[in-house]
């Protein structure tokens, strides 16, 4: 089997929305998804992008995909790459595509001069966990992620 790891384009937007749907199914959180078709074709093809994606096509299908963007470490003082989301249908699993995604992620990292790559991972996801620790990423446990729904973010803003 070969797998084209390629730049997502507008295109694609209809193939990589059934698989953010099925990501949020494996996840347990596929009720909290409001992502559109919409949504997803002005954060990576709009006036002003706030996030890139990657896709991986196998046998003319999608089978996997990577979103991610650009933050910022003051401590290092340069730029880095947050990996949203890595997602590989299940059916294709084991069979070296996820790594490739992430190679390149890594790759478009290097390339950009940045200094870190990271991303979360559900605690109970323990064959992902393991995953990303064969591939020589270390979890950061002294760190706790926080997060403003809109109405807290509203609120805090003064609407």
């Amino acid at each position: 089997m070969s797998v084209e790891i390629r730049s997502a384009a507008a295109s694609d937007l209809p193939a990589m929305m059934v698989l953010v749907r099925e990501l949020a199914e494996y996840e347990r959180l596929s009720h909290i998804v409001i992502a559109t078709e919409a949504s997803f074709e002005a954060a990576l093809f709009g006036e002003r992008p706030t996030a890139e994606a990657l896709v991986a096509i196998a046998d003319g299908e999608m089978v996997g995909y990577a979103i991610y963007f650009q933050n910022f470490s003051t401590f290092v003082g340069r730029a880095g790459i947050y990996l949203e989301d890595l997602y590989v249908r299940p059916k294709r699993r084991g069979a070296g595509i996820g790594k490739n995604l992430l190679s390149r992620v890594a790759q478009i990292t290097v390339e950009r001069q940045c200094q870190r790559l990271e991303w979360v991972v559900l605690d109970w996801n323990e064959p992902s966990i393991q995953f990303y620790k064969s591939l020589g990423a270390e979890p950061l446990d002294e760190w706790t992620i926080y997060r403003m729904a809109p109405e807290a973010i509203a609120k805090l803003a003064g609407a």
